[in-house]
């Protein structure tokens, strides 16, 4: 695996653990482009776009266009692999808590 699929990988899981904290475990994308840059990502909004488009493929979150956003909602799925109770190729599994 090469460096920008690692860090394509934590993304995925920096995005699905910032949803699971969220209100409704829903937000958009200008809010979650601000959340993962606060965790170290220097992501850019399409870089998140993209990435929420890749977890609504693979279920793990709702995809919905409002207006000039893109919101995302965690799915259950999507929590449990948040949580580590369950493994998405593609999303880093994350530590023990």
């Amino acid at each position: 695996m090469d460096t920008h699929e690692s860090w394509r990988r934590h993304l995925r899981l920096a995005i699905l653990r910032v949803l699971d904290r969220a209100p409704g475990c829903a937000a958009n994308d200008s809010v979650l482009t601000d959340a993962v840059r606060s965790l170290g990502f220097g992501a850019q909004r399409s870089q998140i776009r993209t990435e929420i488009s890749w977890l609504a493929d693979q279920g793990l979150v709702a995809r919905e266009e409002l207006a000039s956003l893109i919101v995302a909602t965690l799915t259950e799925g999507g929590q449990e692999v948040a949580m580590g109770h369950r493994s998405v190729d593609g999303v880093k599994r994350p530590s023990p808590r």
